[in-house]
């Protein structure tokens, strides 16, 4: 996981919707990241699941399809916002910590795809 390395967006504006929707890609990303969560718990916890382990996995569950939710307002409400509306995002992509999303979002141009493709590696790690 990298987190914040002081890179400084430029300030410029530019449309909201287009913010909107990297905003949008950043919830299907965590949505996805989410779920691929619950299989390996399933795997871990095998056929003795305990009621508690059972309202973790339906807990699970319920983030995605909120994150999800959440993504497909944003998309929605975003199909209505003018071009014309600009936003200087500086400030507010110079607060979220980690590097990757802090590029994702600061960005001029929608990204497609998944912030941590299956096929790479995801970074640093770090044990807490």
């Amino acid at each position: 996981m990298q987190t914040k390395m002081d890179t400084q967006v430029p300030q410029v504006d530019e449309a909201l919707s287009d913010v909107m929707m990297r905003i949008v890609s950043e919830l299907y990303d965590v949505a996805y990241l989410i779920e691929r969560i619950e299989p390996m718990l399933n795997e871990v916890q095998g056929e003795a699941k305990s009621a508690d382990s059972v309202k973790v996995l339906q807990g699970i569950d319920l983030a995605v399809q909120k994150t999800r939710g959440l993504a497909e307002f944003i998309d929605t409400v975003t199909g209505s916002i003018p071009q014309a509306w600009l936003v200087d995002i500086t400030t507010a992509v110079n607060l979220v910590k980690l590097a990757d999303m802090q590029r994702s979002l600061g960005k001029g141009l929608p990204r497609h795809g998944h912030s941590q493709p299956l096929t790479e590696d995801a970074g640093d790690f770090e044990f807490f």
